[in-house]
């Protein structure tokens, strides 16, 4: 039961950038620390590294009070197949799921950020006919609250804990003979994660930033007719409720110069079953016919996937990133890859 909506979230994606000298930082709410002591001759200052964050991890660093941070992201998620319960491998149609998400983050409090992530999309089927038009995702409100900053030469790493509401905004059902204008899930959804966030010095002086992240997502159910995202057809009524959702992602980031760094993610994610259950209207008859019974299940499903991406700063408030996200087929679960650029501005 794979649905549109779900190629067009694959892609959620947030960080936060890191500001160098005496600019208030994730890092550095106050602007005012010291640089930190230099071990070598060739060792590199966190000073001198400049970062907009990998692909996919999330930031642990929270902006400091009265900032602002912007992260605009465009991609284009296109299938490659999936896997059945059963093992089989089916390739899938080619079609191309172009989208938007933008973080809007504010630094309410030295410790709190709140933000929004705004979603648009467009979807072109290889079979059948594309979106009428751009249209909407579900919008996610999320509040993050840093519990520890990194320290050089502590073993504690950068935390913090978030908190993400998704509001069911996107279209979803009623799709009529437009089943690619489906962007949403129509049903709200808590996501509860966990982020952290560490800085080693490699053998050659250079700074590999490194973070690893924790989500886990509950969703409600949704009230669903005729043709929707969830694979139901004209005359269809009922609910669907999306799995649940768990997310662990691990990165690394190689200062290459001040202005260069290479990124790369490695993310698990289990999905919990999701199930449709409905009537089909167009089966009832006279005379007290009962509607036919709809019972409809994905099945649990697992994939890794693996994002590579180079990041250029132009200077510590603005950077971009361009890279991929490469999704194997697991159980139950499609092969996906995603071409991702973004721009990351600080203000």
């Amino acid at each position: 039961m794979k649905f549109t909506g779900m190629l067009f979230s694959a892609a959620i994606l947030l960080t936060a950038a890191t500001r160098a000298h005496a600019d208030p930082t994730p890092e550095d709410p106050a602007g005012s620390r010291p640089p930190p002591p230099v071990a070598a001759a060739n060792r590199q200052s966190r000073d001198d590294a400049w970062w907009t964050g990998p692909l996919l991890a999330a930031s642990p660093g929270t902006l400091a009070r009265g900032h602002w941070l912007l992260e605009p992201y465009v991609f284009d998620a296109i299938p490659r197949g999936h896997y059945d319960r059963d093992g089989t491998r089916r390739p899938g149609p080619h079609s191309n799921n172009f989208g938007s998400q933008s973080y809007i983050l504010y630094g309410l409090l030295d410790r709190v950020s709140v933000g929004l992530i705004p979603r648009f999309g467009f979807n072109d089927p290889s079979e059948g006919r594309g979106s009428s038009k751009v249209g909407i995702g579900d919008l996610t409100l999320q509040a993050q609250y840093g519990l520890t900053r990194f320290q050089e030469g502590s073993w504690v790493p950068t935390t913090a804990i978030l908190f993400q509401e998704t509001l069911p905004l996107g279209k979803y059902d009623q799709l009529g003979e437009r089943p690619a204008d489906g962007l949403g899930a129509g049903a709200y959804s808590s996501t509860f994660a966990f982020y952290s966030q560490y800085f080693f010095w490699m053998p050659n002086g250079r700074i590999l930033r490194t973070r690893l992240d924790f989500s886990y997502s509950i969703s409600g159910s949704a009230p669903v007719r005729d043709v929707s995202v969830y694979g139901t057809d004209a005359g269809f009524k009922g609910r669907a409720r999306p799995g649940n959702s768990l997310g662990i992602d691990a990165a690394w980031e190689y200062s290459l110069t001040r202005n260069w760094v290479l990124a790369f993610d490695v993310v698990y994610q289990h999905d919990s079953n999701t199930h449709v259950a409905g009537i089909d209207l167009r089966t009832a008859g006279g005379g007290g016919v009962a509607p036919a019974q709809i019972q409809l299940n994905s099945g649990p499903g697992h994939t890794w996937s693996l994002a590579p991406a180079i990041e250029y700063n132009f200077n510590s408030r603005v950077g971009i990133i361009a890279g991929a996200k490469f999704t194997v087929a697991g159980q139950n679960a499609g092969a996906v890859v995603i071409p991702v650029a973004a721009v990351n501005i600080v203000i």
